[in-house]
């Protein structure tokens, strides 16, 4: 009887072990399937025509003109009578090295330079002697002994250039010894103190002009093409709440960004007088556009929005699904180009949002995250 009750324990723990080991592995078998891959994917909001007169870009300012002085000579630092932000004029001593050496320099070309003087006007004479002895008496004088005072005299006088032009450099050198400020601007670094030596071409100090002021903005590669009929432009900073400050275009960059695939844009405006732009200061720049094909029918996306299907003539964009965050493929009718982009006749709503690169590797149905071509950050439809 034992013995049976063995057998039955024993065959009761095999059963549950079989039974342990049959659920591990069927879990095993049935593991979660991988999660969708969200896509990133840029983006534009579909304008209307008219919307297109008017964008604002954030940006920052900076300084028009930067530049960190250093002497053309080396010596000890004897006067540095700015500090960071110390406003200086155009042509005012910024720092001054120890002179007296070349003082002394200039000095010594100067002696040099009157004793040649002195032996040129000698040999001057002597020559005009010759020469005139020669004219009266021939017999008196030989045309050597002329061609010999007409060689020294020839010597007498390069050497007298030639120190000439040493005086010249040692008044430059002297001069070199008085750092100016080439504008007017304010003091933003130090680098040196008093009475350290330092070498020619090291920094000393560091200005800016603070006449003008410019601000940089980045401009999608989809709205670039607006650039040539700017109208107006204002900037509004996050500091002078309820100013705007006009502007106008300095510069365009020749080519965009490979990460963002944005164009740099400097534009300048001038410093007000009542308060002070500085460096760095964030803001928005609202730029005003008035193309001339901005009255014709249709609505401008970039080419690179736009691909074709391979088993028709027909055109197509990925519009992004406001409620599913899934792309939709679209036909469209766009069969002109302008100086803008393409302009679409019907399939587009303006206020829509498409993708505008990579549009070969996208697929119908697909989750996507919609990053704004315009800023570069994630929008939430």
């Amino acid at each position: 009887m034992a013995k049976l009750e063995h057998s039955h324990k024993y065959g009761q723990i095999v059963l549950a072990t079989i039974l342990v080991l049959g659920l591990v592995l069927g879990g095993c078998e049935r593991s979660p399937a991988p999660a969708e891959v969200v896509r990133p994917v840029r983006a534009m909001r579909v304008a209307g025509p008219e919307e297109h007169m008017q964008r604002s870009f954030p940006g920052l300012a900076s300084a028009s003109t930067e530049v960190n002085l250093s002497f053309r000579v080396g010596g000890p630092l004897i006067s540095r009578p700015v500090a960071v932000g110390y406003v200086v004029e155009a042509g005012q001593v910024v720092a001054q090295i120890d002179p007296r050496d070349f003082e002394v320099r200039l000095n010594v070309v100067q002696g040099q330079l009157e004793r040649a003087k002195a032996a040129r006007e000698y040999a001057q004479t002597e020559y005009d002697r010759v020469a005139r002895i020669l004219k009266e008496d021939p017999g008196a004088a030989s045309q050597v002994a002329l061609d010999t005072t007409k060689r020294e005299l020839d010597v007498q006088k390069a050497n007298v250039q030639s120190l000439e032009a040493s005086v010249t450099a040692a008044e430059d050198q002297l001069g070199y010894t008085q750092l100016k400020a080439p504008f007017a601007g304010r003091v933003v670094a130090t680098y040196v103190e008093n009475f350290e030596d330092v070498l020619p071409k090291q920094p000393i100090l560091r200005i800016i002009d603070r006449s003008r002021v410019e601000f940089n903005i980045s401009v999608p590669e989809s709205l670039i093409g607006y650039a040539p009929y700017v109208d107006e432009i204002v900037i509004r900073f996050d500091a002078f709440e309820g100013r705007t400050f006009p502007a106008k275009i300095k510069e365009i960059g020749e080519e965009a960004t490979q990460a963002t695939r944005t164009y740099p844009v400097t534009l300048v405006m001038g410093q007000p007088d009542d308060v002070e732009i500085l460096a760095g200061m964030a803001g928005d720049a609202q730029i005003i556009s008035r193309p001339p094909e901005l009255e014709a029918s249709g609505i401008a996306i970039p080419a690179t929005a736009v691909f074709a299907d391979s088993s028709s003539a027909d055109t197509f964009v990925w519009v992004c699904n406001a409620s599913t965050q899934t792309l939709e493929r679209r036909k469209i009718d766009a069969k002109r180009f302008s100086n803008t982009g393409l302009r679409v006749q019907s399939g587009l709503s303006a206020g829509e949002w498409i993708v505008i690169a990579g549009v070969h590797s996208a697929r119908d149905g697909q989750r996507v995250r919609i990053l704004d071509d315009a800023t570069g950050k994630e929008v939430k439809l």
